[in-house]
């Protein structure tokens, strides 16, 4: 085996474990939260900061679509999305010249929304039980999952930052 195929081989396994750990990070919370705290129960982490509430979730994000038809729901809450991640793991693992930033950030994005699709097909809704207030911010009910879907966006969009600005033929 040549080097450049070992390197390749420990990249993508190393990405492989960025996704089992965001699923087993994510589930491993749900499962806690789940077994000790109750529906609606309000738990002060931080100073009215932070609170914990489990809620369970039928929709996505801010619970949009948990009143649409449970067919519709399957397909556009898990069907469409395992195929999206399907072709972007693909992607992560065999496009050339991806900044590993853009693979770590897209392999939380996909290890985070697989946690919740799991939820989604075992439990028919997705438990959520965190929530900030800062001031006059404040966030919906989300869970770890969320937390990473949303890390691997922001440093997917950093990447492309940060190569557009490095790359002459990435500007306009």
């Amino acid at each position: 085996m040549n080097r450049v195929t070992a390197m390749r081989l420990l990249r993508n396994f190393l990405l492989l474990l960025t996704i089992i750990v965001n699923i087993g990070c994510d589930q491993i919370t749900k499962n806690m939260v789940r077994k000790h705290i109750s529906y609606y129960e309000h738990i002060t982490v931080v100073r009215h900061h932070v609170t914990l509430t489990k809620v369970e979730n039928t929709g996505a994000f801010l619970s949009l679509g948990h009143e649409w038809p449970s067919p519709l729901r399957e397909i556009l809450l898990v069907g469409l999305p395992i195929l999206a991640l399907i072709c972007g793991l693909a992607v992560i693992l065999y496009k050339q010249g991806l900044s590993p930033l853009f693979r770590v950030g897209a392999s939380c994005v996909i290890g985070g929304s697989l946690g919740n699709i799991i939820d989604r097909t075992v439990r028919g809704s997705v438990t959520d039980f965190l929530h900030v207030q800062l001031g006059i911010f404040q966030t919906g009910i989300f869970n770890l999952a969320d937390v990473s879907i949303m890390a691997g966006t922001f440093w997917g969009m950093i990447s492309f930052y940060l190569d557009r600005k490095t790359s002459p033929k990435l500007r306009t």
